[in-house]
């Protein structure tokens, strides 16, 4: 297997609903692995919490999440974003549509200087997205 690098989110007990609600924007087959699933009885960690989440879509993105150690709250995360790119702006909008559910839109997704689509959201679990749609290339 080749080495890989993912975003790996961390949410204060709501992570099986936001890997829900990505699968619901980007597709894919969702695996939720709880801390009861491992043995966990309760009360920290509460046994329905997400060990480990993963999504993998269609498209080749790899998303894993889970409630972490409720000794250490998490927060919303700061300074990361997630991004999304490429030459599909058509679908590149959707997902932006779609993240932008409940959320905040930082930057309208248009036409920037630099000749693409982009736009930045942060999504209803306070993760913030940016996402970039190149014009294909012709030819």
């Amino acid at each position: 297997m080749p080495i890989q690098m993912n975003p790996y989110l961390h949410f204060d007990g709501t992570a099986r609903a936001a890997m829900e609600f990505y699968r619901s924007v980007l597709g894919g087959e969702l695996q939720v692995m709880t801390f009861g699933d491992m043995g966990a009885t309760g009360p920290v960690p509460p046994p329905d919490g997400v060990m480990h989440a993963y999504l993998g879509t269609p498209d080749g993105f790899s998303l894993m999440a889970s409630d972490g150690d409720p000794q250490r709250p998490t927060g919303a995360p700061a300074g990361i974003s997630v991004s999304l790119s490429g030459d599909d702006p058509k679908k590149l909008r959707g997902f932006f549509t779609g993240l932008s559910e409940g959320g905040t839109v930082d930057v309208p997704m248009e036409k920037q200087m630099w000749g693409d689509e982009f736009g930045q959201v942060t999504d209803r679990f306070g993760v913030r997205w940016v996402v970039n749609a190149s014009t294909p290339s012709a030819g």
